[in-house]
């Protein structure tokens, strides 16, 4: 049996020869050190290291060499991609950092030069509304009361005076939360807050309660089974219909400029008695004559509904823990929606509620 061969020549393969490998290690070199952008380093590195690079097609050589030569060529070879390898990710943060520092430069804003953009949206007139006659009456010395929007039926009806069998029980005004046996509504009006504001304040008391109710009317033009309401409720010594009327003319004044007032019509509510439908004097033509005639807002009338009100009735009183052989009161309702979209002379009461920008866009950023 013959031995093995030792008679071979180490470098007989030329892309290993090791003045072969140093010119491409050194090409490779120059090439990255001239990339002047992270694009030409990008095509430096797949013509250097990729697949196709003159040092990859030498690795693949070395399998071609004899056993005792492979050492020294995977040597040379490893240590020139090695040294390409370094020489790559050194060049690729140097020019990272350029580019960053270039866009910082490039793509700078000055935040302090004029802008002619638009805004975006305007705060709704409802929230806008509610607000402003907050700060009327918050100004006249009165506060703001709140109260959960699911509320038990017994404040809700029965502690102002809504009987077991009045109408406004049944379902065809009251969203009852189940089971029935909870007892709990979605309140139908924000009366319950000035029963929770009895109950647990001494009088004098004089509260607003804005807020939003439910009723189960069907979604049309001219009615929503959610809507928004403002009430007033004044509790003391002495208290009148004519403080209640002198109350509600300072109201609209505030609300729609001087000369504005209020009248009353006899009305019935079961948690005020005397009661009466508060009108307002036309806003737009003033009841003023020659002008009344052609009026659409008030339709020849001179004056527009606003709401309802009256002294509240003694039973209320007794069954929220005020005496009344000492204290009476007044107490008021206003739906802030009408009062816009009469205002406004907006004819769809859907577009309170659509969400749509270019509704409320007109009314701006009023605060």
């Amino acid at each position: 049996m013959s031995g093995p061969n030792s008679d071979y020549d180490p470098v007989e393969v030329t892309p290993l020869h090791a003045d072969e490998v140093e010119a491409m290690r050194d090409a490779a070199l120059a090439a990255l050190a001239a990339a002047d952008s992270l694009e030409a380093l990008k095509q430096a590195r797949i013509d250097h290291t990729g697949d196709r690079s003159p040092l990859a097609l030498a690795n693949r050589e070395i399998g071609a060499l004899p056993p005792q030569a492979r050492k020294d060529a995977g040597m040379r070879v490893g240590q020139a991609r090695k040294a390409v390898a370094a020489a790559l990710a050194e060049r690729q943060g140097v020019l990272e950092a350029e580019a960053e520092a270039r866009m910082l430069v490039d793509e700078a804003v000055d935040v302090t030069l004029p802008t002619d953009r638009t805004p975006r949206g305007a705060r709704h007139p409802i929230t806008t509304v509610q607000e402003k006659v907050a700060d009327i009456f918050v100004g006249m010395g009165w506060e703001v009361a709140e109260g959960p929007e699911v509320e038990a039926e017994w404040l809700n009806f029965d502690a102002l005076n809504l009987g077991p069998d009045h109408p406004a029980r049944t379902m065809q005004d009251t969203f009852w939360v189940s089971p029935a046996s909870a007892a709990r509504v979605l309140r139908t009006h924000t009366s319950p807050v000035q029963a929770r504001t009895m109950l647990t304040r001494t009088p004098p008391i004089y509260v607003i309660a804005p807020g939003r109710v439910f009723r189960t009317d069907e979604m049309d033009a001219t009615h929503s089974p959610v809507f928004h309401q403002v009430e007033g409720l004044a509790i003391d010594e002495g208290l009148s219909m004519a403080h209640l009327k002198g109350t509600l003319d300072h109201f609209a004044q505030a609300i729609y400029g001087e000369g504005m007032t209020t009248r009353f019509r006899p009305s019935y509510f079961p948690f005020t008695e005397p009661s009466a439908e508060m009108d307002l004097l036309c806003y737009v033509c003033h009841n003023e004559p020659g002008a009344v005639a052609q009026c659409r807002t008030c339709r020849g009338e001179g004056w527009v509904e606003w709401g309802g009100c009256g002294v509240v009735n003694p039973r209320v009183l007794i069954a929220n823990g005020v005496d009344p052989q000492r204290y009476s009161g007044f107490a008021f309702g206003i739906g802030l929606d009408r009062t816009i979209t009469g205002r406004y002379d907006i004819a769809d009461l859907r577009d309170l509620f659509d969400g749509d920008i270019r509704f409320t866009e007109p009314f701006g950023v009023e605060i």
